[in-house]
């Protein structure tokens, strides 16, 4: 009787996983997103100075990532939470509530400002609701948070190009690729199963569809 072999994967792809995991964590993808949109629509910058430029990504960066993070670091210390790296469906529901409080509020502050691209209004709208399904969801599976922020990621793209009449098939190629790559990553660290991740993959996308119908 032949038993049943479980792939485990080596140290060295383990680790790249990992780096891979961190280096596309779901808090990042503002701050990459933001630097895009710097990079391949510097028009839409023009009135500000340079300095100002580096407050707005800093501040970006800040809200979306640093007061997050820092808040799951403050329950992990308070014992509200077994690990800072929420393996667990009980441990995401407060960092769920936190993040989204952030993420509206960086959609309520583009709604008024004029010195950045209207897309940023439909792009925060978008991963704020991401936060919200992912947060009913979460009361059923533990859907995947770098699959909710890659699907995201690539539709926010593609509704870029479709926005600004721009192609952008290299950049949505990329973007794909390596979302395909995070997800991965996930699965080899056995973190996430197919089911989670397609369910993050798929909600990701159509809150980034909503935001755009809506917010704009």
């Amino acid at each position: 009787m032949s038993e049943s072999i479980t792939y485990q994967p080596n140290k060295a792809i383990t680790f790249i996983a990992k780096i891979i995991s961190y280096i596309f964590h779901p808090l990042f993808i503002p701050t990459y997103i933001i630097l895009f949109l710097v990079w391949q629509f510097p028009f839409e910058f023009a009135n500000i100075t340079p300095w100002q430029l580096k407050l707005k990504l800093f501040g970006t960066f800040w809200m979306t990532a640093f007061f997050p993070a820092f808040a799951v670091f403050l329950l992990k210390r308070l014992n509200f939470i077994n690990s800072i790296f929420l393996r667990t469906q009980k441990d995401r529901i407060i960092p769920y509530i936190i993040t989204m409080f952030f993420y509206w509020w960086m959609y309520y502050l583009s709604r008024s400002m004029k010195d950045q691209p209207e897309v940023l209004r439909f792009f925060y709208f978008g991963i704020f609701m991401s936060t919200v399904a992912g947060l009913i969801i979460n009361n059923f599976i533990k859907i995947s948070l770098h699959g909710l922020a890659m699907g995201g990621a690539v539709t926010a793209l593609i509704l870029f190009a479709l926005y600004y009449q721009t192609p952008l098939g290299l950049y949505i190629s990329i973007a794909t690729l390596m979302a395909a790559i995070v997800c991965t990553s996930r699965l080899v660290l056995n973190t996430h199963n197919n089911f989670e991740i397609y369910a993050g993959l798929i909600v990701g996308v159509l809150c980034q569809i909503i935001g755009y119908w809506f917010a704009l």
